[in-house]
């Protein structure tokens, strides 16, 4: 089972990589697959390849969601991210 979450693009690096951020978890991703990706957009990581981007409104309610579901258990809200790498 594969579980998407947004992850946010705070750098573009060389050949066609990208630092992402989720929840303070930074991370090297590859934008080869995925066009016409910007620094504060957001994408969905799978096995270090984004391979969709979001639209931020949507990123940001899901993001919401896994905050409150964190919430909803005691946990802080990066404590039900997976791991992104």
């Amino acid at each position: 089972m594969c579980l998407a979450v947004p992850a946010r693009v705070v750098e573009l690096l060389q050949d066609d990589n990208a630092l992402i951020d989720l929840g303070g978890v930074r991370n090297r991703v590859s934008l080869a697959l995925v066009d016409g990706v910007n620094v504060g957009d957001y994408v969905i990581v799978h096995t270090g390849f984004a391979i969709a981007r979001l639209d931020v409104e949507e990123a940001e309610k899901t993001l919401a969601l896994f905050a409150e579901i964190a919430g909803a258990i005691g946990e802080p809200p990066h404590a039900v991210y997976p791991r992104v790498s």
